[in-house]
């Protein structure tokens, strides 16, 4: 099969076009013929030398994927040979051909096509499990998103303005802002030239947001508390502003505040796979009905995948980078 690989830690050059052996589903996994990848942050950070696979995964990039299943184990699962899914995987994504567990794989969505469903896995399982199950963003409560126009952005402002919570969320220019307006957020506060925690203290009424979803860390930590509602949490998924911070200790203990975080790739098959069902149940209606859409900047030939890491590094982009394999 066809295939892109690391062929050492560099820049977007060093992924390169090879043939590799098609993967051997083990019990419990399937065989996907991709049609279609997303290109995603972690992607990047693996290609330059700082984030490694986890023992067992393949060393090619890609996390998600859609394609057709063609073999494999898919157990009870209700899935056959031939059905459209996409799914979650640990890595090999940019290739013909990758192994998923038959768990971490969902429906393409109705109406969706593959390359719109493979924007989906990454995003959609990140954004559940820490806005939701980690963040416990419940009825009623606000929520502000760091780097809204990202991939995690646009799913976590589109997820959880479908459910009926107040968003807010940054970006990077006044048009970025404006996008994350257009995708549900009340407000899009440009971090450039505008104080993101004095302007959620005042559209809050003093009160502070419920959860921030952060992808920055660093130097952003101690605004963040600032604009925290008392029993509010902050949950980490990113440190693209660095892996330092200062915690004021005594907000923390006064106002009963939480700061945590996740990493999605290390976590088990069957904790990814309870995800999953969360999302067929709850996201994939509200896709299905429109209410929540694929955002998709640009995509590329596989062979081009050089040019979508370069221009994910340029951070010009509204949603996700796409790799079209079939």
């Amino acid at each position: 099969m066809r295939a892109i690989e690391i062929t050492k830690s560099g820049p977007p050059e060093v992924l390169q076009l090879c043939e590799r052996d098609q993967p051997v589903p083990k019990a419990g996994e399937v065989l996907i013929r991709v049609h279609a990848a997303g290109i995603n942050r972690p992607d990047v950070f693996q290609r330059q030398g700082s984030y490694a696979p986890p023992p067992g995964a393949s060393d090619l990039p890609g996390l998600e994927v859609a394609g057709e299943i063609v073999g494999g184990d898919v157990g009870d699962s209700g899935f056959n040979n031939g059905d459209l899914v996409c799914a979650l995987v640990q890595g090999g994504g940019y290739a013909e051909y990758v192994t998923a567990p038959v768990g971490q794989c969902l429906p393409v969505p109705h109406g969706l096509s593959p390359l719109e469903a493979a924007s989906l896995p990454e995003n959609y399982f990140t954004v559940w499990s820490n806005v939701f199950d980690r963040g416990r963003l419940a009825e009623g409560e606000t929520l502000l998103v760091q780097g809204g126009t990202s991939g995690i952005g646009v799913s976590a402002i589109q997820l959880a303005s479908a459910l009926g919570h107040r968003v807010f969320a940054t970006a990077g220019s006044e048009e970025k802002a404006r996008a994350c307006e257009q995708l549900g957020a009340e407000r899009g506060i440009n971090y450039r030239h505008e104080d993101f925690a004095a302007i959620v203290k005042e559209i809050t009424g003093d009160k502070g947001v419920d959860v921030i979803l952060d992808m920055v860390g660093g130097d952003y930590l101690p605004r963040e508390i600032n604009c925290l509602a008392d029993d509010g949490r902050i949950v980490v998924i990113a440190l693209l502003g660095g892996a330092k911070g200062t915690l004021d200790m005594g907000q923390v203990l006064r106002r009963r505040l939480t700061v945590t975080g996740s990493t999605l790739r290390p976590r088990s098959v069957a904790f990814k796979a309870a995800i999953a069902r969360q999302l067929r149940d709850t996201v994939w209606p509200l896709i299905e009905a429109q209410k929540i859409k694929p955002v998709i900047y640009e995509s590329f030939p596989l062979e081009q995948a050089a040019r979508a890491h370069a221009l994910m590094e340029s951070s010009t982009h509204t949603g996700k980078i796409m790799l079209q394999i079939a």
